[in-house]
């Protein structure tokens, strides 16, 4: 699955088996992403950055939604 645009939104499940982006929402207009790390101290959410950097070639931001499992992501580069 391709993403194109440089602002888009996620919905992110925590504590899965592995990173990935599972599908697309069509109703929330977000992509599902599977995290592998928990919510605590951050963790999900240093490893959603991580995780979308690589898989995207570019640097990626939280830009609203530090504390959801809905979040809006911002390419950087």
């Amino acid at each position: 699955m391709q993403i194109k645009e440089t602002i888009f939104k996620v919905i992110i499940k925590p504590n899965a088996a592995k990173n990935e982006v599972v599908g697309f929402d069509s109703d929330k207009k977000a992509y599902k992403i599977s995290i592998k790390e928990k919510t605590e101290q951050n963790k999900a959410n240093k490893e959603l950055i991580r995780f979308l950097s690589k898989y995207l070639g570019k640097r990626v931001k939280i830009k609203s939604g530090l504390r959801s499992r809905e979040k809006i992501i911002e390419v950087i580069d």
